[in-house]
């Protein structure tokens, strides 16, 4: 399953968003290859993010509302440098695949 999406940050974030991804926490590396996550790029142009993943399931919620802890701990500590919601979720915004080549 391929997923892609667009994120922006806040003007003079760039470098810090870039270190912290840098220094991915251990526990969101482990909690995303448990979730099946294989590929997880983010690219940056200006101020929009466009993320891309590749995982080997559909994404579940095992039961439990809405994302894994760790990832509100995550996106709370990234709030400060990208638009979110009030919740602290970065405001996704979906994008439409227009071409595939699977190779």
């Amino acid at each position: 399953m391929r997923q892609a999406w667009v994120m922006k940050l806040k003007p003079g974030n760039e470098a810090i968003y870039k270190k912290k991804h840098d220094a991915l926490w251990p526990e969101m590396q482990e909690m995303m290859k448990r979730d099946g996550i294989r590929n997880y790029s983010i690219y940056r142009h200006g101020l929009l993010l466009f993320a891309y993943l590749e995982r080997d399931t559909p994404a579940t919620d095992g039961g439990k509302p809405g994302p894994d802890s760790i990832v509100w701990k995550w996106w709370k500590w990234m709030e400060p440098h990208m638009e979110t919601n009030p919740d602290t979720s970065p405001v996704i915004e979906p994008v439409e695949e227009m071409f595939f080549f699977p190779g």
